[in-house]
């Protein structure tokens, strides 16, 4: 496996002021006569997403990142993510979206939440963490698929940004041969980015929660603080640190 210096790869994940809103949405409450099995299927749900490159299956785990999930169930349920791109990726080490469009312009998203790194997951081959910036509590909608086991992306402290480690949130249950056809794809420059872009880019063409319709309302609103977040600027350019 590659080595990184943890310096840069604490500061590579995530542009610094990604700022805007998505919607939440409630999921359908089981049926009295729902089965064990389905209650199981109910308490980690499974969100698809349907990519330029093919069908991506991940399971989530509220159990462990409570918020975490329901910050990324509120941007599968709004639609936010239908149109966004995987625009870096690193290989032999990451994939990474959740943010910005086709023409690599950054969407408006909720309010960055509580980091959950603390959680007792680690970021093994397979498993979706939580993008974010130097500030551990600044994970808006990016995440990002560990295409090989990154214990150095695990939580080993609070002294600092850099100790603190990327919250797992979810696993690849279905489709890591297409994680890792994204991999295997060229990259270069495009648009705000000075490498690390896939050629061609990778469109999340469609992402829902399997076994449930998504159920999008007027006004966005915070599955963490409850409120519709405010407008705020453009986000910045992705800082030139990479590993």
């Amino acid at each position: 496996m590659p080595r990184y210096p943890f310096a840069l790869v604490a500061a590579l994940l995530l542009p610094v002021g990604s700022v805007g809103h998505a919607q939440a949405a409630q999921s359908a409450p089981a049926s009295a006569a729902t089965s064990a099995p389905t209650a199981a299927a109910l308490a980690h749900p499974q969100v698809e997403l349907k990519t330029s490159q093919g069908d991506i299956v991940i399971e989530l785990f509220p159990d462990k990142a409570p918020k975490t999930v329901a910050n990324f169930l509120a941007y599968v349920k709004s639609g936010f993510y239908d149109g966004t791109v995987f625009h870096r990726v690193i290989p032999g080490f990451l994939i990474q979206g959740g943010l910005y469009t086709r023409q690599l312009q950054p969407k408006r998203t909720l309010p960055p939440i509580p980091d959950e790194a603390n959680n007792g997951l680690s970021n093994l081959r397979g498993t979706v963490a939580a993008a974010r910036g130097p500030d551990p509590d600044s994970a808006t909608a990016q995440f990002f698929i560990n295409v090989v086991d990154n214990p150095r992306l695990d939580y080993v402290g609070n002294q600092s940004g850099m100790t603190w480690g990327y919250a797992v949130f979810a696993k690849v249950v279905k489709g890591m041969d297409v994680v890792d056809k994204i991999d295997n794809l060229p990259t270069g420059p495009q648009g705000p980015f000075i490498g690390d872009v896939p050629r061609p880019l990778v469109v999340i063409e469609d992402a829902k929660v399997i076994g449930e319709a998504a159920h999008p309302v007027a006004e966005p609103v915070s599955p963490i603080t409850g409120q519709v977040p405010a407008s705020a600027p453009a986000a910045s350019k992705q800082p030139a640190a990479k590993p």
